[in-house]
């Protein structure tokens, strides 16, 4: 094992009924007066929102309830929940939800805590914020690891850019994990959730540091259960072990416990940004489309790093490890195409792009060639124009949805899970 820094220091109240016990969660994180944060409905229309209500008021909490957080989260929403509830004495923000209403949570309670202008000022990196007050998670959906991380991601819809922001201040102080709250979840969401958790932990996994046994046997048994039961929950949405198996993933996959001892990677997960910044398309579709792309881009830099991933999680038994690698990349590929998900962005709700939009994605993504992303394999503009080109590929929308009719790209089926 290299050397590493780990701390972690979320609660998880993890089963079924555990929304039940949020009020003394509260309590114990030294709440009295909390802000509820939640997305489109969902946990109204389910009646989580009541029993969460209905917790807290056993316990004495005052709270302010607010709606609204949309996909991929905005900037500005983020700001304006600060200022709307900033004389309010609020003590814990809590978030009842999934990753989107997570990360919006984590920015207003860094807002609440400090001056005006600190949200806008963390997320463009002027300045490094040390303080945030508690954050607390009653978690909807198997997909972000928000509920695990330090990390918060928000889109500025004037420039389209996705911002993020990491300080262990942002690390919620408890996560409520009843899997049975996944049981409404449609189909898109629970497909781009599971391809979500996937590449959190394919991500860290590739990296150019050798050794890290354990850290490796653990990222290859996650994605081993993921492949498993990603499926399982698709065609059988109230199937406890499916739900619940993808629900600890989730969590385990973002902690940072799968990638201990090395750096991790995250180019697909930057230059993704890019595709659900500009064009809305959630987050874990983003990642499927761009992975082939990737790994075709990338993967001779360590072919036996693909080749193990390759023997390990999919069990393919080819000794050459060039054909062990390309192997494995058609696996992630032929398995995300399996959840219904896109690979290619003429696949996708976008479809396929002129060569002035691929260009301007790199250019953004690069920051005006000004920075490079990733470490297994550093990419420059021009590797990452030529991925954007190499993913400017597949079949149109049209015949996707013929072939996965109970699976389409519906943006309104996943603004329903927020």
């Amino acid at each position: 094992m290299q050397a590493f820094t780990y701390y972690v220091p979320t609660r998880r109240v993890f089963g079924p009924g555990t929304e039940g016990s949020v009020g003394k969660e509260v309590r114990a994180a030294g709440g009295s007066r909390i802000l509820i944060l939640y997305g489109g409905g969902s946990a109204v229309r389910s009646g989580l929102l009541d029993r969460v209500l209905d917790s807290l008021q056993a316990e004495g909490v005052a709270h302010f309830l607010k709606g609204g957080v949309q996909p991929n989260p905005l900037l500005r929403y983020a700001l304006e929940i600060s200022a709307e509830y900033r004389d309010k004495g609020i003590d814990l923000v809590l978030a009842v939800g999934g990753g989107s209403v997570i990360d919006t949570a984590k920015a207003v309670a860094l807002g609440l805590a400090g001056p005006a202008d600190t949200i806008e000022n963390a997320f463009a990196g002027k300045a490094a914020e040390e303080d945030a007050l508690p954050v607390g998670v009653v978690l909807t959906i198997a997909a972000s690891g928000s509920e695990s991380s330090a990390v918060s991601v928000l889109t500025d819809d004037r420039t389209h850019e996705k911002l993020v922001y990491e300080h262990p201040c942002l690390l919620p102080r408890f996560a409520i994990m009843n899997p049975e709250l996944t049981y409404t979840t449609p189909p898109l969401p629970t497909a781009c959730g599971t391809a979500d958790i996937m590449m959190h932990t394919i991500e860290r996994y590739f990296a150019p540091v050798d050794g890290n046994a354990a850290t490796d046997a653990l990222a290859e048994a996650l994605l081993r259960t993921v492949i498993r039961f990603g499926p399982v929950a698709l065609e059988r949405p109230e199937d406890y072990e499916a739900r619940s198996e993808l629900m600890w993933c989730g969590s385990l996959s973002h902690t940072g416990l799968t990638g201990l001892g090395r750096p991790s990677d995250f180019s697909i997960h930057q230059l993704g940004h890019g595709l659900s910044g500009r064009y809305g398309v959630p987050h874990g579709m983003s990642l499927t489309i761009l992975w082939q792309a990737w790994a075709e881009t990338v993967w001779e830099t360590d072919p036996a790093r693909f080749a193990r991933l390759g023997r390990t999680v999919f069990g393919i038994r080819e000794a050459d490890n060039r054909k062990a690698a390309q192997a494995a990349i058609g696996a992630v590929t032929d398995y995300f195409r399996r959840l219904g998900l896109p690979t290619s962005l003429g696949q996708s709700p976008i479809g396929t792009l002129s060569e002035e939009e691929l260009t301007e994605l790199a250019l953004a993504c690069s920051r005006n060639r000004s920075r490079t992303v990733g470490c297994f394999r550093p990419l420059g503009y021009s590797e990452m124009l030529a991925v954007y080109r190499a993913a400017n590929r597949g079949t149109d929308k049209k015949t996707l949805e013929a072939e996965s009719p109970e699976r389409d790209c519906h943006q309104k089926d996943y603004d329903s899970s927020i």
